[in-house]
C-alpha cells in the first residue's frame, strides 16, 4: 500500500519506518528541509533503539523516502497519516495549530478518495472537526479514522511491531476494513484490533496515559509516607504488585514521570474536563504529585548539606526523562538541575544519549561529561536521576576515589541500601530510610 505520513517527529518517524518494514511504500513529509535531508541520508533525528537500522534498510530497499513536497506525496497515496505535534497550549489545552495546518494541506492536495488516519494525540471531538474542515475544502470523498499511538520511548519499534492492541475509531465499514488490512501483519499473534467510534478512540489515548501516570504518582505518595514512617517503599511495591489485580508495572517510586506524552496529555484531559464542567480532580492531583517529587529529591540534597549548596560540586547521572531515549522534554533532571543551580551548586552531568538535547535547554550552565565517572571528580555527591542500565553496577571503589565525599542521592532506587552501607556510602533513596556507613 502507498502511505503518506505527515510529520517526521517521534511518532511519524517510527510509524512510517515500521509500516515500510512490513512492505508498504511510505513517504514521510515534513516542513523542515534540514530534518528531511538528515533522514534521507539514513540518519535518525531521534535516538530510539533499533530505529536507525530499520530506517537505513527500508531506504535502501526504496520502500521509505522523505520529502517536503506534500501535494505530490498526497497524489500518490491512499493513506494519509497525520502525526504532527500537539503541544500544550494555553491552560493546558492541546495546541492544534500545526495539526489543522496539516489537515488543510492534505485537503488542497487531494485528487480522489483518501483515508485520513489521525495518529496525533488530539482532544475528543477532533476527528469530527477534521471531517467538517475537509468537507469544506475538498470535493473529493474521504474517510477519517482515529488511530491513537501507544508507543513507549525506548521501546517504540517493538511496541509498533508487536502492539498490545490497535484502536481504530471510525463508523465507516470501508475505512475500518482497509485500516485493519493495513495493520494485519502486526497482529498475527491475535492481539485485538478494537473498533469503536472516533470520540471513544480519542478518549482512549488520554485515559490510558492518565491511568499509567496515576499509578506512578500513587506509588510516589505511598513512598513518601513510607520514608517518613521508616518503612521501605520498594518492599511495599513488590508486595502490592504481587496481587494479580494490580501487577508490577508503573509502581516504581522515584522523581516522577516526564517526556512528551504524560504531562501534556494529563494537562489536556484536565482542560477538557474544565471545558465540559467535569472537574478532573484525581487527574489534576496526579500532575501535582508528580511535580512535587522533583522538589523532594532536591530537598534531600539541601537538607544533607545544611540548606546551602554554595561552593558544592554535584554530579548528575541521567538527563533523559527515561532510559533508552535522548528525549529531555519535561525531564525531571531539568527541574532538579535548575533548583541545584539556584541554590549555588556547580553541576556536572552525564547521560549516554541525551547530553546534546539537555544542552539545548540548559546551555552552558552545567558541565557535560562524556564518561559517567568524569562527573565524580571532586564531587560532593552523586545524584542519579535516570535509571540507565550502565549506572546499575558501577565500580564503587573508583567512585569513592574520585568523589570528595561518598554520598549518593538515588532518585530511581537502583541501588541496594545494604550494599551501599557495606561499600561506605551515605545513601538517600526515594521512600526508603537513609543509610549511613
Amino acid at each position: 500500500m502507498r502511505i503518506c505520513v505527515v510529520g517526521a517527529g517521534y511518532v511519524g518517524l517510527v510509524t512510517g519506518t515500521c509500516l515500510a518494514e512490513s512492505g508498504n511504500d511510505v513517504v514521510i513529509v515534513d516542513i523542515d528541509p534540514a530534518k528531511i535531508k538528515t533522514l534521507a541520508a539514513g540518519n535518525s533525528t531521534i535516538y530510539e533503539p533499533g530505529l536507525e537500522e530499520l530506517l537505513r534498510r527500508n531506504i535502501a530497499s526504496k520502500r521509505l523516502s522523505f520529502t517536503t513536497d506534500l501535494p505530490r506525496t498526497v497524489a500518490s497515496s491512499l493513506f494519509l497519516f497525520i502525526a504532527v505535534g500537539t503541544p500544550s497550549g494555553e491552560n493546558g489545552r492541546a495546541d492544534l495549530s500545526s495539526f489543522f495546518s496539516a489537515v488543510e494541506g492534505l485537503a488542497r492536495a487531494m485528487d480522489g478518495y483518501r483515508v485520513i488516519v489521525v495518529k496525533s494525540t488530539v482532544p475528543v471531538g477532533t476527528a469530527d472537526e477534521v471531517r467538517r474542515r475537509l468537507a469544506a475544502l475538498t470535493p473529493h470523498p474521504f474517510d477519517v479514522v482515529s488511530n491513537p499511538e501507544f508507543l513507549r520511548e525506548g521501546s517504540a519499534v517493538a511496541d509498533f511491531m508487536n502492539p498490545d492492541r490497535i484502536v481504530v475509531g471510525s463508523d465507516d465499514p470501508r475505512a475500518v476494513a482497509v485500516v485493519k488490512d493495513l495493520y494485519a501483519p502486526f497482529v498475527t499473534t491475535e492481539n485485538p484490533v478494537l473498533v469503536m467510534d472516533s470520540r471513544s478512540a480519542e478518549m482512549t489515548k488520554y485515559a490510558s496515559n492518565a491511568m499509567l501516570a496515576a499509578r506512578i504518582s500513587f506509588m510516589n505518595e505511598i513512598a513518601n509516607l513510607c520514608e517518613r514512617m521508616n518503612a521501605d517503599a520498594d518492599e511495599v511495591r513488590r508486595a502490592i504488585g504481587a496481587d494479580r489485580r494490580i501487577g508490577q508495572s508503573f509502581l516504581f517510586p522515584g522523581v516522577g514521570f516526564g517526556g512528551s506524552c504524560f504531562p501534556k496529555d494529563i494537562s489536556a484531559l484536565v482542560a477538557m474536563g474544565a471545558e465540559n464542567n467535569v472537574p478532573m480532580e484525581l487527574v489534576a492531583a496526579v500532575r501535582s504529585v508528580n511535580l512535587r517529587q522533583r522538589e523532594i529529591l532536591v530537598r534531600k540534597v539541601l537538607d544533607h548539606f545544611g540548606g546551602s549548596l554554595a561552593g558544592r560540586t554535584l554530579a548528575i547521572w541521567g538527563l533523559a526523562f527515561k532510559p533508552r531515549t535522548d528525549d529531555c522534554r519535561e525531564a525531571p533532571s531539568i527541574t532538579v538541575i535548575q533548583r541545584l543551580l539556584e541554590a549555588g551548586a556547580r553541576v556536572h552531568a552525564h547521560d549516554p544519549e541525551a547530553a546534546a538535547r539537555a544542552k539545548e535547554i540548559l546551555g552552558d550552565r552545567i558541565g557535560y561529561c562524556a564518561i559517567n565517572y568524569d562527573c565524580l571528580k571532586s564531587a560532593d555527591a552523586l545524584i542519579v536521576v535516570t535509571e540507565w542500565d550502565e549506572f546499575r553496577r558501577p565500580d564503587y571503589e573508583k567512585m569513592k576515589s574520585l568523589m570528595k565525599s561518598p554520598v549518593i542521592f538515588d532518585g530511581r532506587n537502583i541501588y541496594d541500601p545494604a550494599r551501599m552501607k557495606r561499600e561506605g556510602f551515605t545513601y538517600y533513596a526515594m521512600g526508603r530510610p537513609p543509610v549511613r556507613p
